[in-house]
């Protein structure tokens, strides 16, 4: 059997699993802690190290493994527990936990999944800082239309100001960073030639989306979350869904899609087509969303601005 190691992260500890021996540690979630448990998988050389992404609490462990040249899998929280459930495990410890993920690393559909370098991580935490400073905009912009009081009104409007500031500064270094990166800047320039897709939604493309050009159309779908599953059983023929992958780019993407249908030719067309063939208009949006993606795609595949009739 496989060396392979399970961590259950948190806050201020993580607990390591490691099989086929099932030899146990305990670490302090720091620079100390983190460091010890490198130099024991380093003398280990497991061929999988999983960890559960646990918004953050991983981030620290999973550069200086990735640093030590160790193959770290981050995986999908949920995917832990189906397992953990079709296998009958209701205790739940720390240890436990550990155990269940080193259980589900030796399952043959685990598989290493690229994880971004160091400037990639600066440019997303950037971005999640921005959509938090955008949320917050929206709902003091939302207060202040409410506000009958002078002084509530004059203290929103001083709140507003100073969002406004730090997204710009936000926004200035996201630009910095995609000047001094001729690869990223390229890619910008391509997806903003697309009709409805501004510098705005380019510059996020290439950041919550760096598989943009380097995997088909059907992956890129899957992992935005808009690739339409199948629910069959027996005779019974389910109705297409679609759901999961990132909630972030699927948002963002929105309001670009509703430009897109009224400005965007190759869209529009698409679009009015699905729905004249008696398609809701949300299931054609989504469609038609499916479709610019992949044109996107074949664009920074191909690098190639904007062409009406691009495959």
């Amino acid at each position: 059997m496989q060396h392979v190691v399970g961590i259950d992260i948190a806050k201020d500890h993580f607990d390591l699993h490691l099989l086929p021996e099932a030899k146990t540690a305990h670490y302090r979630n720091d620079a100390q802690g983190i460091a010890d448990c490198c130099r024991l998988l380093a003398q280990v050389q497991p061929e999988a190290i999983v960890l559960e992404a646990t918004g953050g609490y991983e981030q620290a462990l999973t550069v200086e493994l990735q640093a030590a040249g160790l193959p770290v899998i981050i995986v999908n929280p949920r995917r832990v527990r189906d397992y953990a459930r079709s296998m009958g495990l209701i205790a739940k410890t720390d240890k436990i936990d550990a155990k269940v993920i080193a259980e589900f690393a030796t399952s043959p559909r685990v598989s290493l999944r690229e994880l971004p370098d160091a400037q990639t991580r600066q440019r997303m935490a950037w971005i999640a800082r921005r959509d938090q400073l955008v949320e917050s905009h929206v709902a003091e912009s939302n207060r202040l239309e409410h506000a009958v009081d002078p002084l509530v009104a004059d203290s929103i409007r001083q709140v507003l100001a100073v969002l406004e500031r730090q997204i710009a500064v936000i926004d200035s270094k996201l630009a910095e960073a995609i000047a001094a990166d001729e690869t990223l800047q390229r890619k910008v320039e391509i997806l903003d030639s697309a009709p409805a897709i501004g510098a705005a939604t380019a510059v996020m493309l290439v950041t919550r989306l760096p598989e943009l050009g380097r995997v088909n159309r059907r992956q890129i779908a899957a992992l935005v979350g808009i690739a339409p599953m199948n629910r069959d059983s027996g005779q019974f023929r389910g109705k297409r869904m679609t759901g999961g992958g990132r909630l972030r780019v699927r948002s963002a993407l929105f309001m670009p899609m509703l430009a897109a249908i009224r400005y965007n030719p190759r869209i529009r067309d698409f679009y009015q087509r699905l729905v004249d063939n008696g398609k809701s208009k949300m299931t054609a949006l989504i469609a038609a969303m499916r479709k610019l993606l992949t044109i996107l795609n074949t664009m920074i595949e191909k690098n190639e601005l904007w062409k009406p009739n691009i495959a």
